[in-house]
């Protein structure tokens, strides 16, 4: 998916000081949980999709690489149109698309195409650079899913693009039905998609009134979204686990809502709500890179970001309004002339980058726990 905001904001994004891998591994009992509420974002166009955005915010950027989580629908194409997002680059980072209804028929520059389906995984690492266009195919009257990020580290983020697509088994733990689409949980499969960097994603189906605990990797962060109904969340710490979720220091998740679990807890408690209950689990390590994330490209700098912008700009043949500066590290390679690869002919046009903003980005420091533990968007 593309950022289609007429004027996105450049995003200096960062873990949280003082969270590190071991912080809160010592058993002596793991925070509350906090929220995180989403805000909704048109996508452009009069019938164009709005799409829920629980990250990123001025209270969190980051949970473990995630860097970004859309929430869409369920909606009439109908009334919305769909998703018709035609080819758009990335750099940096690694896209995610789960589906709940309908499909999405996906193209890259990399030579992939498919149809992504409910219960299916597309990962799209870009690495150095990618193009790819989305659009739901005509045969969806409703359309229901998220879309996510989550950033590269250094290392990888200079490597090729690639794509890869899995059909996640529907296994049952503790009782609740659980695909994971990335990483392993708890005691189910391990998924085979090649991450380049370790991520965690999951659906986790739970009946009415279900109960569940789930164990964690205390290594990683997390963060549970709640795509139907509602539920209590709780994390627990050290031998023989913590607060569940009914305890104080749980707290209560409606629908759209995002919960961050810190590093160190080793065990989640869900009690679902009066109707069934879909959530989407994701983990990772806490990310030890500030990064600059702006329209769709991930850096490491405001240059960086011109550079891939009047690049992008370029081979699309798009009028560049913007001076890119001179950039170091990947953005700067003469050889690389076609960043963003080759695409089918016979396609929508392009999305040009809009203008880049007058201001460079400041850094934005977090504190390690809110004050409050539900957390909103104040933007």
């Amino acid at each position: 998916m593309s950022t289609t905001e007429k004027h996105p904001r450049e995003l200096l994004c960062s873990a949280a000081p003082g969270t590190d891998r071991t912080s809160r591994a010592s058993g002596r009992g793991a925070p509350r949980p906090s929220v995180l509420t989403p805000r909704d974002v048109p996508l452009g166009g009069p019938r164009a999709m709005t799409v829920r955005r629980t990250l990123p915010q001025r209270a969190r950027s980051l949970i473990g690489p995630w860097c970004f989580v859309d929430h869409f629908g369920p909606d009439d194409v109908a009334a919305t149109g769909g998703m018709a997002v035609p080819r758009h680059p990335h750099t940096g980072l690694a896209t995610v698309t789960l589906l709940f209804e309908g499909q999405i028929d996906h193209i890259d520059s990399t030579g992939f195409a498919n149809t992504v389906r409910p219960g299916e995984v597309n990962l799209m690492i870009a690495g150095r650079g990618v193009s790819h266009s989305e659009f739901s195919t005509a045969s969806t009257t409703v359309l229901h899913g998220v879309q996510l990020w989550y950033a590269l580290p250094d290392a990888e983020r200079s490597g090729p693009p690639a794509s890869q697509h899995h059909v996640a088994p529907l296994v049952d733990v503790g009782g609740a039905a659980v695909r994971t689409y990335l990483g392993q949980l708890a005691e189910g499969p391990a998924s085979p998609v090649v991450t380049r960097t370790p991520a965690l994603a999951a659906e986790i189906l739970l009946p009415a009134g279900a109960h569940l605990e789930l164990a964690l990797d205390p290594t990683f962060e997390h963060g549970l979204l709640v795509d139907t109904g509602a539920a209590r969340a709780g994390a627990g710490a050290g031998a023989g686990g913590g607060a569940g979720a009914g305890g104080d220091a749980a707290v209560d998740l409606p629908a759209d809502h995002l919960a961050h679990v810190e590093v160190g807890a080793d065990a989640l408690s869900i009690d679902a709500g009066p109707e069934p209950t879909r959530l989407i689990l994701l983990g990772g390590p806490p990310f030890a890179e500030e990064i600059v994330m702006w329209w769709n490209f991930v850096g490491r700098s405001h240059e960086e970001i011109a550079a891939f912008r009047a690049q992008w700009q370029r081979e699309i043949g798009g009028e560049d309004d913007d001076a890119a500066p001179e950039a170091a590290g990947p953005a700067a390679s003469p050889s690389d002339i076609h960043r963003f690869g080759p695409f089918p002919e016979r396609t929508p046009a392009p999305l040009p980058a809009p203008t880049l903003p007058n201001a460079r980005i400041t850094a934005r420091r977090r504190p390690r726990r809110p004050a409050d533990p539900h957390e909103g968007d104040p933007r």
